[in-house]
């Protein structure tokens, strides 16, 4: 059985992601991308699966654990009876190749180690052929399997039963390091990376990039460890912004909703980018939203919801047999099928981004607006089409409220870039279908109770209508929010935390509940505070921070009744909504700003 999802700690060097149980095993990690094909799966089954296990062999050992200040640098101390001994994990920042680093540091006495290596690539199916490469100087393992190749170095492995195994000690004062580095296998192996200054410059790299964050409040460290979080998942090579950096850990504990998050959602990305303009991170706004222009490019109706990290459109879902899921859960899923949805606020989602890129200073480029010109052509094109909305329903598609309230928000930033930014396009055109859709949502969107629905013909309310005051729609405090969230707190909550929608209402086509969607309460947190409920929203804000993991981490959703993660982690969504929030309560105004 693995770990519990919150007993994992999170590595990345902005290409990919290795996810460090508290045992000290890397139990995820995907070569060299953030959606390769895994070479430890464990996560999704067991250590046969693949996984790296560091630890002392003291089975009593207590062990604590944190990042380096500002860092994806992981130091987790280990106390024996024996000594004290601290290991230092990390994904090194290089130009140009992948490393992952396991420093065994002596602090006190002696401590013994036990490492055991399983690699088993593709997804487990790939048995790598290994060989010794090195000296019993310098020890080195050579695994190859179709494409991919590592090298492990630092230690003599002993091969039993396809693991490689070996134990050491480590005395105060004493230091060793253990690497793994990926190449593909028709090239030669990497020269062993020089270990103390990639610690140096990995440190550097995020302490620097994080130096910059201003937000004065009381939760400024989970603010800054999820912005951290956020560039942890954006590639630094193409720009495109995970989701999240795993696969199929599951919405409900062995149920079937397990979906592959590896990838680039439109909308997930422009909220992450908000969050990063609201601090100042502009270089990472105008990098996506480069990826943006390649990966739309053609069309506007063949624009999709997302895309793969450098705008690969083929991302079929498909199940794994190989890997049994965590605790069970199955399917496995890699690919995604919600990539052939009509999901119709995407497009709102992102010229909301981008009007506040604009507002904030970023220049528009040569084809930059003119992008934008195509997505708002897409948006009028799907006026009178439902969809499937911003939680990708796999029932009947809807009119969702959510949805129509974004179109009207991407046609209101079209016009606003036309009137008060001087770009060029058909201002009248946009307002007359602004109008309308208002009017519309007016109409249909509004239970005759005075609450805003989930969609239309529906007496349903839903977790996403908070973001209506968010865009503008409305004020916080417009009567038909009040009521909106008096019924969510009615119907919705569950043990203090707010659901998305109620699936027992069968909208989403899926058998199977699930648990509480963080990012809805960190929602509820900025509905709070903007319409003058300070007390509810610190409560709810203390609790939620609460959540998070030793290291600051928080995944998708929560059990409450189990006081554990359930979902992909760490989970962008949840991560840019606590950044929002705590700007909310710190006295920043959203994304709303003054429109209304």
């Amino acid at each position: 059985m693995p770990a519990p999802i919150e007993d994992y700690a999170l590595l990345s060097d902005c290409r990919t992601a290795a996810l460090v149980s508290r045992d000290g095993s890397i139990d995820w990690l995907c070569l060299p991308r953030f959606d390769a094909p895994s070479v430890f799966g464990a996560l999704l089954g067991d250590p046969s699966h693949g996984r790296w296990l560091l630890r002392p062999q003291d089975a009593e050992a207590t062990v604590a654990r944190h990042y380096l200040p500002d860092t994806f640098i992981l130091v987790t101390r280990w106390e024996s009876a024996s000594g004290v001994a601290e290991v230092q994990d990390f994904l090194a920042i290089t130009e140009d190749r992948t490393d992952v680093v396991r420093r065994i540091v002596g602090i006190s006495g002696t401590v013994e180690f036990t490492t055991e290596l399983r690699m088993h690539f593709d997804y487990a199916r790939a048995l790598p052929w290994v060989r010794q490469v090195g000296t019993p100087e310098a020890p080195a393992l050579h695994a190859t399997a179709g494409p991919e190749a590592v090298i492990v170095r630092g230690v003599a492995l002993v091969a039993s039963d396809h693991a490689h195994t070996a134990t050491f000690e480590i005395s105060a004062g004493e230091t060793r390091d253990l690497t793994l580095a990926w190449f593909p296998s028709f090239e030669d192996a990497p020269v062993p990376l020089d270990v103390e200054p990639a610690i140096a410059r990995t440190r550097s790299w995020w302490q620097g990039w994080a130096s910059s964050i201003a937000h004065e409040g009381p939760h400024r460290g989970a603010v800054v460890r999820s912005l951290l979080v956020l560039r942890a998942l954006t590639n630094r090579d193409t720009g495109g912004i995970v989701a999240a950096p795993t696969t199929s850990l599951p919405e409900q504990f062995g149920g079937p909703r397990n979906w592959d998050y590896r990838f680039v959602w439109l909308r997930d990305a422009a909220l992450t980018l908000e969050a990063l303009i609201a601090h100042g991170f502009l270089e990472e706004v105008h990098h996506w939203r480069r990826w943006l222009l390649r990966a739309v490019a053609g069309e506007p109706e063949e624009v999709q919801i997302m895309y793969g990290i450098a705008g690969e459109r083929d991302l079929a879902e498909r199940e794994l047999s190989s890997l049994p899921g965590y605790d069970g859960a199955a399917p496995v899923r890699i690919g995604n099928g919600a990539v052939d949805q009509y999901q119709a606020d995407v497009i709102g989602e992102v010229l909301v981004a981008l009007e506040a890129a604009r507002l904030a200073g970023l220049d528009e480029t040569e084809f930059s607006w003119p992008l934008q010109r195509a997505l708002i052509a897409r948006v009028i094109a799907g006026v009178d089409r439902p969809d499937n909305g911003i939680w990708e329903i796999r029932g009947e598609p809807q009119f969702f409220t959510h949805s129509r309230v974004m179109m009207w928000a991407a046609l209101d930033r079209g016009v606003r870039a036309v009137r008060e930014h001087g770009m060029s396009g058909d201002a009248e055109v946009w307002a007359h279908m602004c109008d309308r859709l208002r009017a519309e949502i007016d109409e249909r969107g509004v239970h005759p109770d005075g609450y805003f629905v989930q969609h239309y013909d529906s007496g349903e309310v839903d977790a996403s209508l908070l973001t209506l005051p968010q865009v503008g729609y409305c004020a916080a405090d417009d009567p038909r929010m009040l009521r909106t969230v008096e019924r969510m707190e009615q119907t919705l909550v569950r043990d203090g935390l707010l659901m998305r929608y109620r699936t027992s209402s069968g909208v989403d086509g899926l058998e199977g509940g699930e648990h509480p969607f963080l990012a809805c309460s960190f929602w509820l947190v900025e509905q709070y505070a903007a319409s003058g409920r300070i007390d509810d929203a610190r409560a709810l804000m203390d609790r939620l921070v609460g959540l998070a993991n030793d290291v600051g981490l928080l995944s998708e959703e929560y059990d409450v009744e189990g006081a554990r993660h359930a979902g992909n982690t760490p989970q962008a969504f949840s991560h840019l909504t606590l950044v929002r929030a705590a700007d909310a309560l710190a006295g920043h105004t959203g994304r709303a700003a003054d429109r209304r």
